[in-house]
């Protein structure tokens, strides 16, 4: 992935160099890419209370806009503003012309399918991102839990009470309370969080200096905190949090180091090291525990032994660097998602190539989540576009969620019940709530 300068915020704020609109929106802030909308800054954010307008389903159904943008106010449409969106946008590419070269192979989808429905945007929760590929800072626990950063603070944010509560604060000096053999006792201060990982108890963050802090959720304090490296280039690129065989919770950590490295929670401690030839930008676990999904800075992906390091089969198909990985949970089918603007499918029974291969609109594919069922899976741009896929039809079936503003992560509930959009923006940032769609409907809580 691109290194990190300190200080310097060029390295987030030049992948869509859009003409200014911003004059024809009468000073609403509608960020302007994958780059080009991503700062570090606080003083940037516009967190005027008076803007701060949450918008329902019955009010959507109205025809109220879902973010509350006043389209009727300003002097530019909705359409208009899309189209200058998709002409201008310009994606961040590695490797010059990947994405020319990936659209010939891509699917055909029927759009214009629903399988989840619009719930609620609460733009009192603001979700932030500190670096424009990594894209994995949103994580539910469940239909109305859901964790997310918020500039320094790792917050929580309660759908069905409308509540957000700071989890962890990072701004400051953040050491653990418990004693651990192999934990950084001194801990970190002003911990910038690159990418993050919830599931059920355990929180992990992952830093821009190779930091690791974990958290249970039902104790107080920091539990063990580590850095990885202190390697110059030791960005924590990615974070995935799963059970081993035996029931232990362990997490794996890929870093710009080239390094992906396990960690047993029961004994907090580093427990397998592999090194790879270039950064690890993402990794994702077989459902069986066996093999390690590995996709970074080299457009062939990777299969390799879990326990061992060593590569079973390399993937050849993409034409850029991948930032996302997931599995479906059958174990047999397996996503990965590329700055060449698609995200390709994979079957474990051939894979000499990609099954299905999925265009995005914008720019790079940044996030792939499958639903803990195996019906759908969702894809994320770097902006302004979700996609849900319906599985069982061969990945035909379609819904473009469509909206505004950087995507800081997306997550479905372990019961599939909701989907979570993060969305950056200075003055629309928020947290976008979709549910599923069942054959019955109930009526909305809030009107």
């Amino acid at each position: 992935m691109s290194h990190h300068h300190e200080g310097d915020a060029e390295y987030m704020a030049d992948e869509c160099e859009m003409e200014d609109v911003e004059d024809d929106v009468d000073d609403e802030s509608i960020d302007d890419g994958e780059r080009g909308g991503v700062e570090s800054d606080a003083d940037e954010f516009d967190y005027s209370s008076d803007k701060v307008v949450d918008t329902t389903a019955a009010q959507a159904r109205r025809g109220q806009d879902i973010q509350g943008i006043p389209w009727d106010n300003l002097s530019i449409t909705r359409e208009r503003y899309r189209r200058t969106r998709l002409e201008q946008y310009k994606n961040y590419e590695n490797i010059l012309g990947s994405g020319d070269k990936s659209g010939r192979d891509c699917k055909n989808t029927k759009k214009g399918y629903s399988f989840y429905d619009f719930k609620k945007n609460t733009r009192s929760v603001k979700s932030t991102i500190l670096h424009f590929q990594l894209r994995n800072l949103v994580w539910a626990t469940s239909k109305h839990d859901v964790y997310l950063m918020s500039q320094f603070s790792i917050m929580h944010w309660s759908s069905m009470t409308c509540k957000s509560s700071e989890v962890l604060n990072v701004s400051g000096h953040v050491a653990p309370s418990e004693k651990h053999p192999e934990s950084l006792f001194e801990g970190f201060t002003h911990t910038q969080v690159s990418t993050l990982a919830v599931r059920e108890k355990l929180l992990v963050a992952g830093g821009f200096q190779g930091e690791l802090i974990c958290k249970h959720l039902d104790r107080p304090g920091v539990s063990f905190c580590t850095r990885t490296t202190f390697d110059d280039n030791a960005i924590t690129n990615a974070i995935e949090i799963y059970a081993s065989p035996s029931g232990a919770v362990r997490f794996t950590a890929a870093n710009n180091d080239s390094g992906v490295r396990d960690f047993d929670m029961e004994k907090f401690q580093l427990s397998n090291h592999f090194r790879f030839p270039w950064p690890v930008n993402h990794t994702s676990l077989s459902p069986n525990g066996k093999l390690l999904l590995i996709v970074g800075d080299n457009p062939e992906g990777m299969l390799v032994d879990s326990q061992n390091g060593k590569t079973v089969v390399n993937l050849s198909g993409h034409f850029d660097y991948s930032f996302a990985s997931s599995w479906h949970p059958d174990g047999r089918t397996f996503a990965t998602g590329n700055q060449d603007k698609t995200c390709r499918i994979w079957d474990m029974r051939n894979l000499s190539k990609s099954v299905a291969v999925l265009k995005s609109n914008l720019g790079a594919i940044r996030s792939i989540r499958y639903s803990s069922d195996g019906k759908y899976v969702a894809v994320a741009e770097p902006a302004d576009f979700v996609h849900v896929y319906d599985v069982k039809s061969g990945y035909e079936k379609e819904q473009e969620i469509d909206f505004f503003g950087e995507i800081s992560g997306i997550s479905f509930s372990p019961d599939t019940e909701s989907l979570f959009i993060g969305v950056w923006d200075r003055t629309y940032g928020s947290l976008l709530e979709y549910s599923r769609r069942r054959n019955y409907t109930y009526l909305d809580a809030r009107i």
